[in-house]
């Protein structure tokens, strides 16, 4: 099996990171917080990314199949850290969809789609996942 990312340290605290099918590249950075210069994303706001970007992908596939469109809708996300071990305690994400023309079922839809997206349950169960959805 190919690898799906090639990652290589850049020092001072900067990795870069190459999606191995695409070829594109991004590169992370500790955060100020955390000895680093903070002047791109750090690891831990990729997580936060990361679970931002799995629900709204599937929720786009799930309106697609549907026959809707999500086109517009819009996402906050907040990572909170915890200390001892440093590590990311919750995630907030607030959802918006008032850009989109969305009827009460397809409301529902993405509504029960918010903890069953790949990377939501690919994360720790004491992550705290605190999803809000705006119609």
């Amino acid at each position: 099996m190919k690898e799906t990312i090639k990652t290589i340290y850049l020092g001072e605290l900067r990795t870069e990171a190459e999606h191995v099918q695409s070829g594109n590249k991004l590169i992370t950075d500790a955060p100020t917080d955390n000895h680093g210069k903070g002047e791109f994303f750090s690891p831990t706001d990729m997580l936060a990314t990361s679970l931002t970007s799995c629900i709204l992908t599937i929720m786009g596939i799930n309106a697609e199949a549907e026959g809707f469109d999500i086109k517009g809708a819009t996402a906050k996300t907040w990572k909170i850290m915890a200390e001892n071990p440093r590590r990311v305690a919750e995630i907030k994400v607030e959802f918006n969809f008032t850009n989109c023309s969305l009827n009460t079922t397809q409301q529902q839809i993405l509504k029960r789609l918010v903890k069953v997206s790949p990377v939501p349950l690919s994360l720790h169960a004491d992550l705290i996942q605190n999803i809000s959805l705006k119609f």
